[in-house]
Order: structure tokens, then C-alpha cells, then sequence
């Protein structure tokens, strides 16, 4: 088979073939990013549009990288190894979104380059998020296949400082908004319910139905705490009020229960995926014999 060009298609697998998987991701990357920038050019952003994409890039970022951290889980729970396919991809969209986010606050600072740096430096949670992005970038040049065989052992070591940069971004992301910490307060969830299955992988407790069930309640609880403890310090708003709102479902909808569901979500997905194995139906066919898998997809999911 004849190699493949060193800038192959992202919609393309090893082969050469157009992947349906990488070419859905790949359009899922890009929609969010059109999506603003149509409605910019319709004007229909408000009266600040520049700070309108500045928050919508950071928030899409946030996201890739929770859909990033997602695929392993995923994989084992659904039983769908394919998605290794596209982590890659989503980590670079996870880069890309966050560079686009830099550039439109220097932008939003009328290209003051040397404001731009004092208030990096003066602010805390742009500080905060200048370092997850230094980060991400580091991640991004080393995420080739050269760089993964150049790096050998120590690559998967590197890689794993995804988790603090998660960490990171999160702080970033409530501290710039402030009074409203819903979606911050969600994501974190999110990134609370990833870690759950990474570290129940971790102590080889099984992954089954009432396992993951018990996962999504802890989930739940630790965010509604979290919300409840973060408005009590930066607002003053007593914890007991804020636990209570969670309470008044389906009237007020808070992030913990969103985070419920989608915690429910991942046993229902598990549950169908062993009733059809059990069944034969979801079985993958034997694999014809291939030569062996390239670095970056032989190296350990982190």
C-alpha cells in the first residue's frame, strides 16, 4: 500500500479511506466555530460581539476538552474502541478554540500588546487561563506520531497533565463569569463524573450498571456542594439557600441534576451495550490480520 501524504485528510483513516467517525467529529469541530462567526457577520451578537465570540470560543474549548477526557471512558463502557480514532482530533480542537480565544482579547485590548501582558500577569484568572493554555499547547506539538515515538516512555507521562490543565481551565472558567457559575458549575460535574471512571478503572472496581448508578448520584451530590459552597464564599449567599434550589426540581433546573442525567445516561449506555454482546449483536467481527498499530494509537490511553 502506497504511504500516505505527511498532510493526509482528518476525515481519512491510515488507510486513506474517508473514516465516517472522523469525518462527523471533524464537522462537529467546526460548527461551533461557523456558527459564531455567521453570527457575527449578521450582526447578532449583541451590542459587544468581540466579547460575545471571546466567551463563546472559551466555552466551546471547555467543552472539546470534556468531550476529549470523555473518549476513553466511553470506550470501555461502551465498548467502542473506535473513538481512540478521534482524540486526538478533539484535543487539536481543544488548542484551536483556545488560541482563537487568545487572540480575540488582544482583539478585545485593541492589539495593546503590552496591556494585553499586564493584565495577564495582574489578573489571577487570566493568569490561570494563559498557563492552561501554555499547556494545551504543549500537549498539541507533542501529539504527533514523530513527537510520541521521539519521546518514547515519557510521552504518556506528559500527556497525563491534561488533568491539571482541566483543572486549570475550570477555575479559569468561574472565575471570569462571576455571578452565573451554572455552566462552570456543570462542567465541573462533568469532569467529576470522568474522573469517577478513571478511578474506578484505577482500583479495578467493575464497571457495571449499579456501579456507574452509584457514580452518577456521588457526582450529583459533590456538584450540588460545590455550587452551594462557591456562591457562599464569593457571594455570601448562605449554602442552605442554594441546597434547597436544587430541591425545587423540576421547577428550577440546577447543574447538579443535569449532571445526574448525564451520569444516568452512561449505565442505560452500558446496560444496552452488554445486553447486546450478550446477544451476539454487538460483538465486533474478528479483525483481519494488519500490520502492527501505529505509535500513537499503541501508546496507553490516558
Amino acid at each position: 500500500m502506497p504511504a500516505l501524504p505527511a498532510f493526509s485528510a482528518p476525515w481519512r483513516d491510515r488507510a486513506g479511506r474517508v473514516s465516517g467517525l472522523k469525518l462527523a467529529t471533524f464537522l462537529f469541530a467546526l460548527a461551533p466555530g461557523l456558527w459564531l462567526a455567521g453570527a457575527y457577520a449578521a450582526d447578532a451578537l449583541g451590542a459587544k460581539p468581540i466579547t460575545a465570540l471571546l466567551h463563546g470560543t472559551g466555552e466551546w474549548a471547555v467543552r472539546f476538552l470534556m468531550l476529549s477526557l470523555a473518549v476513553t471512558p466511553l470506550r470501555r463502557i461502551a465498548h467502542a474502541p473506535k473513538l481512540i480514532l478521534v482524540r486526538r482530533m478533539l484535543g487539536l480542537t481543544v488548542l484551536a478554540y483556545g488560541l482563537i480565544h487568545l487572540m480575540l482579547y488582544v482583539v478585545d485590548q485593541n492589539f495593546v500588546l503590552t496591556k494585553v501582558v499586564s493584565e495577564i500577569v495582574s489578573r489571577i484568572y487570566l493568569t490561570i487561563g494563559f498557563v492552561a493554555l501554555l499547556g494545551l499547547t504543549v500537549l498539541g506539538i507533542t501529539s504527533t506520531d514523530g513527537m510520541i515515538r521521539r519521546l518514547g516512555k515519557a510521552w504518556p507521562r506528559l500527556h497525563k497533565t491534561v488533568y491539571v490543565i482541566a483543572i486549570l481551565g475550570l477555575i479559569h472558567y468561574f472565575l471570569q463569569a462571576k455571578i452565573d457559575v451554572s455552566d462552570p458549575v456543570f462542567w465541573t460535574g462533568a469532569f467529576l463524573l470522568l474522573m469517577g471512571h478513571r478511578a474506578m478503572q484505577r482500583l479495578g472496581w467493575p464497571t457495571n450498571p449499579l456501579t456507574l448508578l452509584g457514580l452518577a448520584v456521588a457526582a450529583a451530590l459533590v456538584t450540588a456542594l460545590l455550587e452551594a459552597a462557591w456562591y457562599g464564599v464569593a457571594s455570601g449567599i448562605p449554602a442552605s439557600l442554594v441546597l434547597s434550589a436544587n430541591l425545587d426540581f423540576p421547577e428550577t433546573i440546577r447543574p447538579a441534576w443535569w449532571v445526574l442525567a448525564l451520569g444516568l445516561a452512561v449505565p442505560m449506555l452500558n446496560a444496552v451495550r452488554a445486553r447486546m454482546d450478550k446477544s451476539g449483536r454487538g460483538k465486533p467481527k474478528p479483525a483481519p490480520a494488519m500490520r502492527p498499530a501505529p505509535a500513537r494509537e499503541a501508546v496507553a490511553a490516558r
